[in-house]
Formats: structure tokens, sequence, C-alpha cells
């Protein structure tokens, strides 16, 4: 008897929400979802992070292994959300998912994340990031030139983690990010077609940029030095499974030795980040065209295509710079991917093969990619809120759709208003570090809520299976649980922190469901 009263709630909930999404226009085809898949996982992290994974793996073996396993778990993830996207094309995406797998606080808890930290602190990243290059052809938008200095936070010691030490204000680099975001927060007011143009034209040139970097080292990059170093002999250096690798516990802890699957599942933290937000194409499953269809292959395409050029770069990486170097190196070749200026392994390419010139090239690349990537976060986020405000979960007001265009203003308006803060708080770069651990949380939850859903809605619509389940998505659970137990021991400083994050939105959800009613909602309720 409470079966059937059950599902003839969720039979009710699942029309509501249905007839919610038809007020969305749907413009999005599935050149326009591939391109925001690319879009959104293409931003700055693959022009950086091989650094930091080079120094902590010691190996190029791992260094390309790191890719190789982030590149296996975004694929099977993203095959995974093909069959939720597929069964339930709503806005919202990943939120829509949770909630109906698992109940509404599963959902509003993704939701807070994603608003407080996830989303809008990595707008706020990548929109300084563009500042900060931006800065290369125009030398006074800098992060030392202050319009308005607030003050320093000083620096506070908890356990393993480093709070506060950082500068509020906003800085001629902060002022570029600022504008960047009020810029396309506004354009995407104007119809999800105008958003999803600027998509397609800044995605098509940065993968573009991928492809010739990849190209240009094929032919140009290769550098006898890199090539003896990383290849002749040297490419398994420190990769067996017995092998031992120093890692510091926390911040100023103790250093000790772990084994290889350790180490790889701490140098993951670089390469997961570079290839996330592969799931933002979710966040408009409610104005994709045949969202059975153009949902899955999007994931599969968008994302495939992404590992393949990340992986390509890193073999150009160490086709063209040795792996290991001196911090103190004259030259790039000296100081090798460790210890590029800055972690900027990309632009040490470049100027390897063109000079100073190729450091123009990089800066111009980087900034398509930031701009692309600001662009596609903002479209998608949006979304999130909009579906979450539709339950009640969040402000009444940003339920409520442009008149004209019919996208998501108000939520778009209340989503950059928090990002320029961050932008302008400095605290955006931690957040971030916090978060980690909590999107892997999250992508784990959502996955067993295939199997969830599998279980209790064995009779609903699926235009698409996941490919391989049960198999594929138990191995990424695996994987992923592996890693955040691994982030958990080793850098407490990125996990607990984020933990706390999530959890506080236990009683923010509670205390808003009572005054919206809406516990009621969802399949769980």
């Amino acid at each position: 008897m409470n079966s059937e009263i059950t599902k003839a709630n969720t039979g009710t909930d699942w029309a509501i929400h249905t007839q919610q999404d038809k007020e969305l226009v749907k413009e999005l085809g599935l050149t326009s979802a591939t391109m925001q898949v690319m879009g959104s996982m293409i931003g700055s992290g693959i022009f950086i992070v091989s650094a930091e994974i080079a120094r902590e793996t010691d190996s190029p073996a791992l260094l390309i292994g790191a890719w190789l396993v982030t590149g296996f778990m975004t694929i099977v993830g993203a095959l995974c959300y093909g069959e939720l996207a597929a069964m339930m094309p709503r806005a919202g995406g990943q939120y829509v998912y949770l909630r109906e797998a698992l109940g509404p606080l599963w959902g509003f808890l993704y939701g807070w994340t994603l608003f407080l930290v996830i989303q809008t602190g990595t707008i706020a990243a990548v929109g300084v990031a563009f500042g900060k290059f931006l800065g290369v052809f125009f030398p006074a938008v800098s992060s030392a030139n202050w319009i308005v200095h607030l003050g320093k936070i000083p620096s506070l010691k908890l356990g393993p983690m480093v709070l506060g030490n950082m500068d509020v204000g906003l800085s001629t680099q902060n002022l570029a990010a600022v504008l960047l975001v009020i810029a396309l927060s506004v354009i995407n007011i104007f119809g999800v077609k105008t958003g999803a143009l600027i998509q397609n034209i800044f995605t098509a040139a940065k993968v573009t940029a991928l492809l010739g970097l990849v190209l240009l080292g094929v032919f140009l990059g290769r550098n006898s030095q890199a090539l003896l170093a990383n290849f002749h002999g040297n490419f398994w250096h420190n990769a067996a499974l017995s092998a031992q690798h120093a890692v510091q516990v926390g911040v100023g802890g103790p250093e000790v030795s772990v084994g290889t699957l350790t180490i790889l599942a701490v140098a993951q933290v670089g390469s997961l980040f570079s290839a996330d937000a592969w799931n933002n194409v979710t966040f408009t499953a409610g104005e994709v065209k045949n969202p059975s269809r153009n949902l899955p292959l999007s994931l599969a395409l968008g994302t495939g295509v992404v590992i393949a050029l990340y992986i390509g770069c890193n073999i150009i990486y160490l086709m063209a710079l040795p792996l290991g170097g001196d911090p103190q190196g004259a030259t790039v070749l000296d100081r090798g991917i460790k210890y590029a200026t800055e972690d900027r392994v990309a632009t040490a390419v470049l100027t390897q093969m063109f000079g100073r010139m190729g450091g123009y090239m990089m800066a111009v690349a980087i900034m398509l990619s930031g701009f692309g990537c600001v662009n596609g976060l903002i479209l998608a986020g949006a979304r999130v809120y909009y579906a979450m405000a539709k339950d009640g979960l969040f402000f009444r007001a940003v339920a409520k759709l442009h008149p004209t265009h019919k996208t998501p203003a108000v939520s778009l308006m209340v989503q950059m208003v928090w990002t320029c803060m961050l932008c302008i708080s400095g605290s955006y770069g931690q957040l971030l570090d916090y978060i980690i651990f909590a999107v892997l949380v999250f992508y784990i939850l959502t996955i067993v809520g295939l199997f969830v859903l599998r279980y209790t809605r064995p009779e609903a619509e699926r235009p698409y299976r996941a490919i391989g389940y049960p198999v594929l998505p138990a191995v990424y659970i695996v994987m992923a649980l592996f890693v955040d137990v691994v982030l958990l021991r080793y850098k407490p400083q990125f996990t607990w922190p984020g933990l706390i994050i999530v959890l506080l939105g236990i009683p923010v959800y509670f205390a808003w469901s009572r005054r919206s009613g809406a516990t009621n909602m969802g399949s769980s309720a």
C-alpha cells in the first residue's frame, strides 16, 4: 500500500516538474550541447596543473597515467549521466537526478554547494585568470594595481588548514574579471541561443588552439634533451607499483611515503578539476532539442574529444620539456615541467618553440579559453538555481523567467552578484580547494542514484542506457571513493572544509523547506 502511494506521489511530482520545464524555450541542438560540454571543461587547468602532477609523481609515465585515469573516470561518468539525462531531461540536471533518486535534501545540498562554491567560485577563478593574461598585453591590468584596497586578512592556521592570507579589494585584474562576469551574465539574458552562439564560437576557437598546440608540438616542439630525459629508458621511472613516493600530510604536516596508487589518487586533484564541469550541459537540459538523443551524445562526444586533446597536450609537454628541472634554472629547458614559471607549462612549451612570441600566443589561447569557459558556466549554473527555486528551495524570484526571452534572468543576476563578490573577496581560490572532495562525493551519489532509479523506477522510459552497466558505474564509484579516502587522509586541508560547507546546508535546507513546504517535493517526499 505504501509503495503504491509513493508511486502515485512520484507520478504527480514528475508531471509538475515536466510542466515547469515547458516554460523554457528549446534552442540547443546537438552541436551547441556538445560545445557546452567541451567549453565548460576547457579552462586554464590544462595549461598549468601538469607541473604540480609532475612534482607529485616524479614520473613521465605517472604524469600520463594521471590524465588517463582522469579520462577514464570522466568518460564513464558522462556515460552514466547520459542515461539520467535522457530519462529526465529537466532544467537543473544533476540537482534533479539527486532529488529524484535520493530525495530533495540531497538535491538541495548539491545546489547549495554549487551556488556557494563550485560554480560561482570556478567562474570567479577563471575570470581572474582571464584578467591575469590580459595583463600580458596591458600591464596596467595587474593584481598589484589596486583601485580600492580594503586590507589584507592575516593567515589563520587551524590544524592542517590555513585560512585567510588574502588581499580584499578591487584591483584592475579583479575589475577585468568582474566586467567579464557582468557582460556575459547580461548577454545570456537575451536568449539561450545568444549564449550558445558565443559558446560555440569560443569553444571552436579554444579546441582549435589545443589541437594547434598538439600539432605544433609534433612537428616543431620535439626537443632532443627532453626526449632523452623523458623517454629513452626513463619513461617508467618511479612508476612501479612497489615504488614509494613522498607526500606531505596537510599544511606543514609530516612527510610520509605512499605507494604508486595512492600518489596517483593525490595527483588526480589537478587533472580531475581540469576535466570537470562536463556535467553542466545537464543543467540546461530543459532547453535542449530532442534531449533523449542529444544529451547522451553530447556528453560522450564532448568528453571524448577533450580528454583526447588533454592527453595529447601532456605527451607534447614531455616531448618539448624534461620532466625534472631546477627551480632556479635560467631557461625553460633548465626549469623543465616541474618548475615551469608560475606552473605555466604550456607557455613554457610555446616559448621553447617560438621564443617570446610563443608566450603571447599562449596568453591569447588562455584568454579565449577562459572567456568561453566563463560563458558556459554562467549559462549552465543559472538553470540549477532556477530549478531549485521552482521547488521552493531558493529565493522565489529566481524561478521567474524573462517575459520576452524566456531565460532565468533573475537567477543569472543572483549568480552574477555572488560571483563578483567572490572576485573581490580573494577567497575563491581557497573555496575551490575546499570543494574538491565535495565534487567527487556528489558524482558518487549521482551514480549511486542510477542504481537506485533502475530499482525503484524499472518502468521509466530510458531512451539510452548506460554502456557497461552495472560494471562501469560500480568501477567509477570504487575509484572515486578511493580518491576521496586518500584525500581525507593526506590532503585534509582540501577535504574537511569542503565537507563542512556541504553539511552547513542541512540546517539551511530544513529552514527553507519549512517555510515553503518544499519537503513535499520530489520522489522521496
